[in-house]
């Protein structure tokens, strides 16, 4: 009881997602804070993310009868209660308990989106369980058999919809990550004690709790079998080599998934028509928030051409949305849904699902007032050409 009126009480005071950001640098250890935070090399990327969402002002439109305004946006035959969903976030139950689980129940709770990471520490079939409606996102195996043994796996545990991810051909420069004492394996040290001192409520609330009742977390869901612990020095075997991955894999995924298929990471307007020529019913517009080739550009300033190559297919976006009007310059340019990624990871560290649900609560009411002040009572009323300027 005590715990969650403390998660109450400090919830009292986030009035929105940035609020998120400094509780939780407070709460998680600063390997894994900095794991969350950080991005590739100077953070140009990272920074571009919410430097594009800046180029644009609004044009409001007045004596608009609002009062019968709703947030509901519809996608793949489903109404979403709001035009956002939760990205995928790698190792979630290590910076919240049971992480992936807050994050898929709170999401099933809003009718929202949720898509797990395949870098998690959970199995998916207990995520699909905690929320049916929840996305698979794959890292794809190096080996093709492997490929397809995950596929049927994700099959088995009736995700409807699949997310390839296919911005890690190799291993991102995450010098930022180092700095702050994370490594993948996460090797024990006097520097990682002595934060798990400093952090008890993290220590005893998510550490020691997950290794009393799970033991030492493990990559879950890399593979069709479990994989390496989270300690191990073989861990980088679950992250094997994508170098030659290409088309022809997306291909063979479209033939043995007959659910609905997303590709995540697509920048180029080229590769984006590519992948809709292949089968996709989906496209995630994606540098990996910042965390894969810095100097990549913003998903925002490719969005209109990526749309335009796709047609009738879907294309969504993350990277750098924070607040509601993010949500509307990003669907007035053409967006059918966004997806935001590190802050519900800081909600689920600060107050997992209790946290989690405050968040999409917190959104979902700027996207409704902003709506009401740019006049508009539908989703699909946002229109670049009425709602929406660029600031020169």
């Amino acid at each position: 009881m005590s715990q969650f009126l403390n998660a109450r009480k400090a919830l009292q005071r986030i009035l929105c997602l940035d609020d998120f950001e400094k509780a939780a640098a407070r709460h998680l250890p600063g390997p894994l804070f900095g794991y969350v935070a950080g991005a590739a090399e100077c953070n140009v990327s990272l920074r571009g993310n919410r430097e594009a969402f800046d180029r644009y002002r609004f044009v409001t439109r007045t004596l608009v009868d609002i009062s019968h305004r709703s947030t509901v946006q519809p996608l793949f035959g489903h109404d979403y209660d709001a035009p956002f969903g939760i990205a995928p976030l790698g190792i979630s139950a290590l910076t919240a308990y049971r992480g992936d689980l807050a994050l898929a129940r709170a999401a099933g709770a809003a009718n929202i989106p949720m898509i797990m990471s395949g870098s998690s520490l959970i199995r998916l079939e207990e995520v699909a369980a905690a929320n049916p409606l929840a996305w698979f996102q794959a890292y794809l195996p190096g080996d093709e058999r492997d490929i397809a043994a995950l596929i049927a796996r994700v099959a088995d545990a009736e995700f409807q919809t699949l997310v390839v991810t296919v911005d890690t051909p190799v291993f991102a420069n995450r010098e930022n990550n180092v700095r702050t004492g994370f490594s993948t394996p996460l090797r024990p040290s006097l520097r990682l004690a002595w934060e798990g001192v400093m952090h008890p409520r993290w220590t005893v609330g998510t550490l020691v709790r997950t290794l009393l009742r799970y033991g030492v977390p493990h990559f879950e869901n890399s593979y069709a079998t479990r994989g390496a612990p989270i300690i191990s020095r073989h861990v980088e075997r679950d992250f094997a080599s994508r170098g030659h991955l290409n088309w022809s894999h997306l291909a063979n995924i479209r033939r043995q998934w007959s659910g609905r298929l997303v590709v995540k990471g697509i920048l180029s307007p080229d590769d984006a028509k590519i992948a809709c020529d292949h089968g996709v019913d989906g496209v995630i517009v994606s540098n990996h928030g910042g965390r894969q080739l810095d100097g990549a550009v913003a998903p925002l300033r490719v969005l209109p051409a990526i749309i335009d190559a796709c047609g009738e297919v879907p294309v969504m976006l993350d990277g750098g949305v924070r607040r509601g009007r993010d949500v509307l310059i990003a669907l007035a340019l053409g967006a059918r849904f966004v997806f935001i990624g590190r802050p519900f990871a800081y909600a689920a560290a600060v107050a997992a699902q209790a946290g989690v649900a405050h968040a999409i609560s917190l959104m979902s009411a700027e996207v409704s007032r902003n709506m009401g002040m740019l006049g508009v009572n539908d989703l699909r009323e946002i229109e670049a050409a009425r709602h929406l300027m660029l600031d020169h």
